[in-house]
Formats: C-alpha cells, sequence, structure tokens
C-alpha cells in the first residue's frame, strides 16, 4: 500500500477519512456558469483574460468580466506529480488540468480528444491518463483531460482546471471511454472511493462567509465530518430526485421563505409531486438562478428595488435588510441577509439581488433551479453516495445539511456592515406542503419557559400530592360521619329491590343516541403546545458512524 495512505492510517486511528482546509478568496469577479467550485484560491493581481467566452450545447457569446460573480472556492490535486489548484465543482463529474507546460510529465495520453462545455466556458484537449492525488488519498489509473485550450472563468482567478463532485452518469470522459469497450473513465471520486474501500463513501464541505476580509477558511473533507458541524450525521436524509441513479445532486425544494411569508414552489419536471421544486445544488456557482417569480417574491416588495434588465439582476437597496430562508425536507435552512443583497465588487455602494432571475428553465427540463454559493455557505453539507447494506451493495445517494446560520445574529452582522439597526426574534414557520415527518423545533422563547416551569416542577408536585392527600382525608371522614347517620335512621317498611352495577356498562353515543358495546376508554385533553413550528440555530454536535465496504459501479 501506499506508504502516504499507511501514515494516514495511522494518523487517523484506523480511518482513513481525511480533511483539508479550504479558503475563499473575493475576486473583482466570478464568472456565472452551471458547473464548477473550488476550495483554495488566491486573489489574483491580474485578470488572465478580459473576455470570457460563454458557450453551451447550441450556441456561445461574448461575455465580459464585468457580468461574472465575485466568489470561488479552490483545492489542490495532484496529476502525474504536479500539483494544480482546481475548482471543486458539485455541478458536474470531470477533472481537466490546463498544464503551464506540455507535455504533461507522467501522463499517458489516448487517441481521443475531447470538448467539455458549461454554462459559461469550456475546455478542449486529449483524454490522458496518470497517478491522481486528491486529500491525500491517491489513486493508480486516474482517466482526465488534458487541456490544450479553454476559455473559463476560473482559470481568470489561479486555478488550472475543474474537478467534478458529480456522480459517473454525469461524466463526458466516463460516456466517451465505455463507447471503447473500456471502464477505465471513471470519475476520481468512484476511483477514490473504489481503491480505498475502507474509505466512507461521503464527502463534507463548508463554504465559509466573513465581512472582515478577502481570504475566509473553509474546510472540505472526504470520508469524515468537521468535528464542530459533525451534527450534520443527526439531520434528515435530504433524497435526491431522482431517489435511484440521480446524475446530479438535485433535491426537491419544499418552499421559500422572504420575512414571514411562505411561498409555494412548482416544477416543469415530469412526474415531480405538486408544490415542489427540483433544485441543483452547485457549488461552482456563486449565485443562484431562479424563476422569474420567484426573484420578484424576493426583491419586488423591498422599497427601492429595481430590475435592471441589461444586468439582468435586481437593483437593491444596500440598507435593506432582506430576510429570508428555504425549507428542503421539512428542515429550514435560512440565509444570511448579506448573501442576498451583496455588494458590487468594486463598488460598495452598490448591491444586487444574488437570486438571477431565469426566463427559461435552467435545467432543460431536468431542475428548476441551480442554487449557488450564496446558499451553499449557510449550511454545512454533506454528499453521501448512498449507504451500504450488510451485503455490501450501495443504497440510493442522498444529502443532509446542517444550518449555520442564526438569523438574528445574520442580522446584527447585516446592519453592522450596512448600518441600521438589527432585528430581533426571526423566526421561519414550516409550511405544512411538505412531505416526510416534520422537525419540530421550539422557539427560544417557548424553551425558556419549559425550563423556568422545570425548576419549580418538584414544588408543584408536592402542593398537588399534598392537596391530594387533604382531599381523600376528608372523603374518609365524610364517610365515616355518614356511616353513623345512617346507623341511627328508622329501618325502611318494605326493603327496596338491589340493581347490580355493570362491570362494563354501555354507552351511548352522543350524536346518534344509539348505545356503543364495549368498557368506556378515557380520552385525554391534549396538553400539547400550540406554537407553530420554528427554526432555532443548530443544536450540539453528534457523530455518526462510518461506513465502509465495496463501491458502487459506474452507471454511466
Amino acid at each position: 500500500m501506499n506508504p502516504v495512505i499507511l501514515s494516514l492510517l495511522a494518523l487517523a486511528g484506523f480511518s482513513m477519512a481525511v480533511k483539508i482546509p479550504i479558503q475563499k478568496v473575493k475576486g473583482s469577479r466570478l464568472a456565472r456558469r452551471s458547473g464548477g467550485t473550488a476550495v483554495s484560491v488566491s486573489k489574483p493581481s491580474k485578470l488572465v483574460n478580459s473576455q470570457v467566452l460563454a458557450a453551451s450545447s447550441s450556441s456561445s457569446s461574448t461575455l465580459s468580466l464585468s457580468d461574472v460573480q465575485d466568489l470561488i472556492y479552490i483545492a489542490n490535486v495532484t496529476v502525474g506529480g504536479v500539483q494544480y489548484p482546481v475548482q471543486l465543482d458539485t455541478g458536474s463529474s470531470d477533472l481537466w488540468v490546463f498544464p503551464t507546460a506540455a507535455p504533461l510529465p507522467n501522463a499517458t495520453g489516448s487517441s481521443i480528444s475531447q470538448n467539455l462545455t458549461y454554462g459559461i466556458g469550456w475546455a478542449y484537449g486529449q483524454i490522458a491518463y496518470a497517478q491522481a492525488e486528491f486529500a491525500g488519498i491517491s489513486v493508480s489509473q486516474q482517466a482526465f483531460l488534458n487541456v490544450s485550450q479553454a476559455q473559463n472563468p476560473a482559470l481568470s482567478y489561479s486555478a488550472s482546471g475543474v474537478l467534478g463532485l458529480g456522480f459517473d452518469s454525469l461524466s463526458i470522459i466516463d460516456a466517451v471511454i465505455n463507447k471503447t469497450g473500456a471502464s477505465t473513465g471513471r470519475t476520481l471520486l468512484y476511483n477514490l472511493f473504489q481503491d480505498n474501500p475502507s474509505e466512507p463513501n461521503f464527502i463534507a464541505f463548508s463554504l465559509q462567509s466573513s465581512t472582515d476580509g478577502d481570504d475566509i477558511q473553509g474546510t472540505f473533507a472526504v470520508g469524515e465530518t468537521d468535528p464542530q458541524y459533525a451534527n450534520v450525521t443527526n439531520t434528515n436524509k435530504i433524497p435526491t430526485w431522482p431517489v435511484s441513479s440521480p446524475s446530479r445532486w438535485t433535491v426537491l425544494l419544499d418552499s421559500f421563505i422572504v420575512g414571514t411569508q411562505t411561498n409555494d414552489v412548482s416544477s416543469t419536471v415530469s412526474g415531480v409531486p405538486s408544490n415542489k421544486a427540483v433544485v441543483l445544488l452547485d457549488s461552482g456557482t456563486s449565485y443562484t438562478y431562479a424563476p422569474v417569480d420567484v426573484c420578484t417574491a424576493i426583491y419586488g416588495g423591498v422599497a427601492g428595488a429595481q430590475y435592471d434588465s441589461s444586468m439582468g439582476q435586481w437593483v437593491v437597496p444596500c440598507d435593506a435588510e432582506i430576510d429570508m430562508a428555504l425549507q428542503i425536507d421539512n428542515q429550514i435552512f435560512p440565509l444570511n441577509p448579506l448573501d442576498v443583497t451583496p455588494t458590487t465588487p468594486g463598488d460598495n455602494s452598490t448591491c444586487v439581488g444574488s437570486f438571477l432571475p431565469q426566463t427559461e428553465s435552467v435545467g432543460a427540463g431536468q431542475f428548476d433551479w441551480l442554487i449557488g454559493d450564496n446558499f451553499l455557505r449557510s449550511v454545512y453539507a454533506l454528499y453521501d453516495f448512498g449507504d451500504l447494506d450488510s451485503s455490501g451493495h450501495t443504497g440510493d445517494p442522498y444529502i443532509q445539511m446542517l444550518a449555520l446560520v442564526d438569523p438574528n445574529q445574520a442580522s446584527a452582522e447585516f446592519h453592522a456592515a450596512r448600518g441600521g439597526t438589527p432585528l430581533t426574534n426571526i423566526t421561519y414557520n414550516v409550511s405544512n406542503s411538505g412531505s416526510g415527518v416534520t422537525t419540530v423545533s421550539l422557539s427560544t422563547d417557548v424553551a425558556d419557559t419549559i425550563a423556568k416551569l422545570s425548576q419549580y416542577l418538584p414544588a408543584m408536585l408536592g402542593v398537588m400530592a399534598l392537596n391530594a392527600l387533604v382531599l381523600i382525608v376528608l372523603t374518609i371522614v365524610g364517610l365515616v360521619l355518614l356511616c353513623r347517620r345512617r346507623g341511627k335512621a328508622r329501618a325502611r317498611k318494605t326493603p327496596g329491590r338491589l340493581s347490580p352495577m355493570p362491570l362494563s356498562y354501555t354507552s351511548v353515543n352522543r350524536q346518534s343516541g344509539m348505545p356503543e358495546s364495549g368498557p368506556h376508554t378515557y380520552e385525554p385533553v391534549s396538553m400539547a403546545l400550540t406554537e407553530d413550528t420554528l427554526f432555532v440555530p443548530p443544536s450540539p454536535a453528534f457523530k455518526g458512524e462510518a461506513r465502509y465496504s465495496e463501491r458502487p459501479k459506474s452507471i454511466a
């Protein structure tokens, strides 16, 4: 076994789970694209390209960097012994690198050339093979695209490529190689789990946000969770859509909440339940792309806000706090209002909406929303490729998310940066339209009331016991006096008839007047709290168990 892996085993207590730090760096802007996000980035001193080509399957156009977003997340991957900073992307599945010098060392080329097209940007080159290492874990032979030509915003931010974290079924490289009859085109994550069967088959990361500066640390982990966010394993397992064999990390959205207003959603995707929308969680996109009516509901009611058709975004007064949350699988995930209306890079006096309206479906009938980093920074997300049963078969994949935003604290952060007075007692009601078991949380006020009552509970029980004792004594005294009085009364001349009381009497239905058979059943009065389900900040950490065994075969 590779000595690096052996050392990791020793350090991790025979668990090969590995965690690496990630860094968010704010640049002048980052391209809007449908796939690709990162982990460690350095702020570029000079943009490589002044123009970025936006490519799609049918057409292409030129987009200036002023139309791009402002955040990128990058991690390091080693290919052929050379380390490359790559953008981490849950919205795609392929690995490509653009080496600074050709030929790329310690790599074996093939005769297959391929183009990878993103929502904005593309990469063209030759499919090649080399030893790869990611998060300290090695893969002996990894297929990747050795790029010779590219137009991609990530290259303008010191990244040398993109690492897709999606499923094999979305991999273009895997599909192309499968057509040749070979099965050597699997994704890096697939091979990582396949070559290291003791590695738990999930990834987890946080994309931290801050108002203090440009360099913000987050974490990315393979097979383990960050200790401070370990409670993510105790949250709902959110199924993908479709539940089995998905191609992307898509889930069902229950609703979205703006202020105190809960808004229903709908879907254009075939077969989706009513009042649901299919959303793609894409760490490779800075902002969120949503239907026009959704964006209007978020920004349309803000005084002074207006839609700028030339930008394709809402322009919002910077001091206008918008408190909103998304409900997924009956769980509430608040956003930081600073992420709902970020400032324009280079111009702190202008703020824009980070939810961008789309007149056509962003997912071409496969999903309705494309949710980017403006939401993902508010959660700690775990992407699990499927639990393993006793036979070693992998189950359906799922996502778990832990809310990281306390709405009241976020309001204070917003006004500390933008001015004004923060709000308090911000709560979000869970919509009843969701399916499954609703996670019930009590508001802080109710929880405090219960805590105070519990302090006096022993005294209250003592008073009740004393009252019961007094009542029993009075009853006994009354019975004794009654018996003495009856003893002095005159006897009846004509004895009465004794009518026995049945042990199981028949009750009468109050509505029909008809008798009901069977013994009487007590129906207790409900003393349950009637407060609506509310969001509260995350609970203390709880560590779940890891899963081990063989990895699934490619479904591409």
